[in-house]
């Protein structure tokens, strides 16, 4: 624990709440886990990076939304979490190990949430903003150049926006696995319309594939305004 005090440059006067900030749900022996502590940071974070973004860059505010969701997305977090080297020091149930839980970015994106949170309550608000800016340093400078992994699910928003009023849906068709590590199969509808699946270890991964699919086609159905996607699957994040 002491060395992720010494890369987060901050030390916890309550030990345990980093503890619990590592624990994963699958974690056996302990009715304690990090989900509590994964909500409150993912509105510390939103809160900090939005503070940031509005107060240093002259960005109009549909700007600063995109490049806030580029930095807080789960792709962003579960790098800056294999760049603290968080997954060695999760607690997780065995069958979490076995199945890669050290390494699967839902999982690292949740802890590292979980520990800004735990910052938080370990100490202030400026505080938890040093270490948060520091911490996601380099994210941020890509996010502002460009450089960070896009926010599909707004992009894919908007090119259908151009050509249509109407919204797409995400609809989870099923779930299969055990409990701590389920798989999610997602459905892009559009007027009522499958038009790609995804899957993936959580929904939002699942949403994500899916997304991805959708944007990387280049064929366009204009009598029904809309982005053609052959039906597909593919792995989500593992």
């Amino acid at each position: 624990m002491k060395r992720i005090e010494d890369r987060i440059a901050y030390t916890f006067k309550d030990k345990e709440l980093l503890k619990v900030a590592l624990t994963h749900s699958s974690h056996s022996g302990t009715t304690t886990n990090n989900e509590r502590l994964e909500f409150l940071g993912d509105a510390v974070l939103e809160l900090i990076i939005s503070e940031y973004l509005y107060k240093y860059n002259k960005l109009s505010e549909g700007k600063m939304t995109k490049i806030r969701s580029n930095i807080v997305c789960a792709e962003s977090l579960s790098q800056a979490a294999s760049d603290l080297n968080l997954g060695e020091y999760m607690l997780l149930g065995k069958g979490e190990i076995v199945t890669g839980g050290r390494k699967r970015k839902s999982n690292l994106a949740n802890a590292f949430e979980a520990v800004m949170g735990a910052v938080f309550l370990d100490s202030d608000y400026d505080t938890t903003k040093k270490v948060v800016l520091g911490t996601l340093e380099k994210n941020i400078e890509l996010a502002l150049s460009g450089g960070l992994i896009k926010d599909y699910k707004t992009e894919l928003q908007e090119q259908i926006q151009k050509h249509s009023d109407n919204a797409i849906e995400y609809v989870l068709e099923k779930s299969e696995g055990p409990e701590h590590n389920k798989t999610f199969f997602i459905d892009l509808t559009f007027n009522g319309v499958v038009v790609s699946k995804g899957t993936g270890k959580s929904k939002k991964p699942s949403r994500t594939r899916r997304k991805t699919i959708c944007l990387k086609t280049k064929r366009v159905n204009k009598k029904r305004r809309c982005a053609v996607v052959p039906e597909k699957t593919g792995p989500g994040w593992v």
